[in-house]
């Protein structure tokens, strides 16, 4: 249910032309987004889109140069503290100190919250199979990961600001974290997940804003960002087809390898079965767009091919 401060509705995360500048055209531009409470928010962007200025603003660790943000109706600058009593954080390069234990890393981050019980903090932990008794400076990167998500989910944090969250951790790591982001919704929590691995986000998200060289060039829910993409089709030909099917409306960037073809297809589906009817088939399949292929679609031609 959406917090309310004297019966106004709040947003999770809201931001009015909020910008920092480092020099003339570098760093984030004037961004404009409303997060609201009970939302997985993917933020997508190639290295150097100003995704972590943006986080970092958004968390009052840098000083806006324009506009303005408020997470849960607190000004993330003039408002920090109160800010940072609601927000779950992890950075995108953790730095713990290595002579400490994952658990007093996590019963440190409790403790500056005000909080004592750490019962959560250790369900996480067994949930991610992260030996508590361990060092920081014995762990690999994918136990370090765990010991920082520990420490950003164990408050059950109203926003939960998350960088790379899966950075480094095995398959089934990966799954227990979505897991714990879905139950974060459910309770009403609101995540802002900054992510490359695309897969992930899709599985998640409830909508995703795409930001390119600094700007916020998008925001949209799944179905709207890969709606009008192309449907990748594969076909294999039982025997030789008995028409060109270079020439169908609809398909394009065909590839033919003997009895194979690989295409991109626009339109009713209809219409390229009905095309097929009169084919022996021994195989056929249509991979409908994923979100890679929006943010590639998005980002191709612009400098961020790679």
């Amino acid at each position: 249910m959406a917090p309310r401060e004297g019966g106004v509705h709040v947003n999770a995360i809201e931001t009015s032309g909020l910008g920092k500048e480092y020099a003339p055209g570098v760093g984030l531009r004037p961004m404009t987004l409303e997060v609201a409470p009970g939302e997985i928010f993917g933020f997508l962007g190639p290295n150097g889109a100003g995704k972590t200025t943006a986080i970092r603003t958004l968390l009052g660790f840098l000083r806006p140069t324009a506009g303005s943000a408020r997470i849960l109706g607190h000004d993330v600058w003039r408002g920090r503290e109160a800010v940072h009593a609601r927000v779950g954080y992890l950075p995108g390069e953790i730095k713990l100190r290595p002579e400490w234990t994952a658990g007093e890393v996590i019963r440190r981050a409790a403790a500056l919250r005000g909080q004592h019980d750490l019962a959560h903090s250790l369900t996480v932990a067994r949930r991610l199979a992260l030996d508590v008794t361990r060092r920081v400076g014995t762990l690999s990167k994918g136990n370090r990961q765990k010991v920082g998500l520990c420490a950003a989910l164990a408050a059950r944090a109203d926003v939960l600001i998350l960088d790379e969250p899966t950075d480094g951790l095995d398959p089934l790591a990966q799954d227990t974290v979505l897991a714990l982001l879905r139950e974060a919704r459910s309770e009403g929590r609101t995540v802002f997940l900054s992510s490359h691995v695309l897969t992930e986000v899709e599985r998640v998200a409830d909508r995703v804003g795409l930001i390119r060289a600094g700007d916020l060039v998008r925001v949209d829910d799944l179905a709207a960002l890969t709606a009008g993409l192309p449907q990748r089709v594969s076909v294999h030909f039982a025997a030789s087809p008995t028409r060109d099917f270079t020439a169908l409306p609809g398909l394009t960037d065909v590839v033919r390898e003997g009895h194979e073809l690989h295409a991109n297809w626009r339109g009713a589906p209809g219409d390229l079965l009905r095309a097929l009817a009169d084919e022996e088939l021994s195989a056929f399949s249509v991979t409908p767009p994923t979100l890679e292929d929006a943010f590639l679609g998005e980002y191709r031609g612009t400098g961020h091919d790679r």
